[in-house]
């Protein structure tokens, strides 16, 4: 892989935002430092930014290097962290006989977090099954989260591909984060179609307490300091995969370093700008990839009712499928955010559209749903073709791939669509909560 890569420019014609509404001027963002940001976060230097390795505090550490050099307030800790803890919860010992004759591990799929299992014919453990001709996805689901607590689950071998895919799934580690109840459910999956007997399971797990830590600085406001704007996007990716040739560093340069580097420079220009009446808060998350663990800390430490907004970026370093100069908003209908955003565009040939993929539930499937069920405005902002994106969680997302242009227009568009918001004149109407 490359250490300098050329970039894809002159797909997008690299012009200045201007807008009429809240006199807002021209927002003309500096592509040399964004172009610089996006190349050292993607870099292979920072090996895939895997938020369960040590290889994410280099990525860590230089988001918070940009954070003082703009002179942003570290929101939690002084080195910008907001760190968390999680117990990574890992199988170690798996066997299981049937009849006297022991059962593959590649037929076993075990999901407990319980520290050990020791199951035998006589501990009175529910048999179930999923025959062939179900529906595997809906049937597991209704299993694992249904009335049952504990049980041995036969699945037909005609299943076996499904299987197999789960089992890549939920048989590796797990996460809890320290302070949360761990579930005392266990369910052993079993591709066989007849039924065990005078069975015996010994199963263990090894518990490991890890430190995450989200990356967060403040800009405070003025009149309102106590109503908060948050701008966030995650900074992890997956790490280190399968090599495809002699490339095993998924860099994550869309997915989400485009986002962190929009997140950035709209810091910066804010701090520049210095006229902001509400709190401004920047957040890169972590854990987004395994599980939104690290907005899902942050969701719970601060109050909803004081969050006006949060503009979420993932993934916005291409074209979306309507073309130059567009965003799609995640929830677009959820609140008038969007709309208000495109009102501060008016003169402007930049437009805000609806999420065009609704079946994929996209709204509550990234770092802004957990503020989302809870009655903020919070959205999304991406331009991701997700049908058709085919380096996405792969080694090819690579920063030679991405359109620095339609980063640069997308940045200036959201920082000239949330003036009102960021001056205080503007209050974007809530999302109904989800209930309990």
């Amino acid at each position: 892989m490359k250490r300098i890569v050329p970039f894809l420019c002159g797909l997008v014609s690299c012009t200045t935002l201007t807008s009429n509404a809240q006199d807002n001027g021209t927002i003309n963002v500096d592509k040399s430092y964004i172009t610089t940001i996006l190349q050292t976060l993607a870099a292979d230097e920072m090996r895939g930014r895997s938020a369960l390795s040590t290889d994410i505090e280099k990525a860590a550490d230089y988001i918070a290097s940009e954070f003082q050099n703009i002179g942003l307030t570290p929101y939690q800790e002084q080195n910008y962290r907001q760190t968390f803890q999680v117990q990574k919860i890992t199988p170690t010992t798996l066997s299981f006989n049937s009849g006297g004759q022991p059962i593959s591990d590649d037929k076993l799929l075990v999901i407990s977090r319980q520290s050990q299992l020791d199951w035998n014919q006589t501990s009175g453990i529910p048999s179930l099954e999923i025959p062939e001709g179900a529906n595997f996805s809906e049937e597991f689901r209704k299993i694992v989260q249904g009335s049952y607590k504990q049980a041995i689950v036969m699945v037909h071998p005609s299943f076996a591909n499904y299987f197999t895919r789960f089992k890549k799934i939920y048989g590796k580690e797990s996460l809890v984060t320290v302070g949360d109840p761990i579930s005392t459910n266990s369910f052993v999956f079993i591709l066989d179609e007849a039924p065990v007997k005078d069975f015996e399971l010994h199963f263990k797990n090894n518990t490991e307490t890890v430190s995450l830590f989200n990356i967060a600085g403040i800009l405070p406001g003025k009149s309102k300091a106590n109503e908060f704007v948050i701008f966030s996007a995650h900074y992890d990716h997956i790490g280190i995969l399968d090599a495809e040739g002699q490339d095993s560093i998924a860099n994550g340069a869309d997915d989400d370093a485009s986002g962190v580097t929009a997140m950035i420079a709209l810091a910066k220009h804010f701090k520049q700008k210095a006229d902001n009446e509400r709190t401004l808060l920047f957040v890169a998350f972590t854990g987004e990839e395994i599980g939104m663990y690290g907005s899902t800390y942050f969701s719970k430490k601060i109050n909803p009712e004081s969050v006006t907004a949060m503009i979420n970026m993932e993934m916005i370093g291409k074209d979306s499928k309507f073309g130059p100069n567009t965003m799609y908003i995640t929830g677009y209908d959820q609140s008038n955010l969007g709309r208000l955003m495109q009102e501060n565009l008016k003169g402007s040939k930049f437009k805000f559209y609806a999420d065009p993929y609704p079946k994929q539930n996209l709204f509550y499937r990234s770092d802004n749903a957990v503020l989302a069920a809870q009655g903020v405005p919070a959205h999304s902002f991406s331009t991701s073709q997700m049908d058709q994106d085919h380096y996405y969680h792969t080694v090819k997302d690579e920063v030679s791939t991405l359109n620095i242009d339609n980063i640069k227009a997308s940045i200036e568009a959201i920082a000239i669509g949330t003036t009102g918001i960021v001056m205080g004149v503007q209050t974007p109407s809530r999302v109904e909560k989800l209930r309990d």
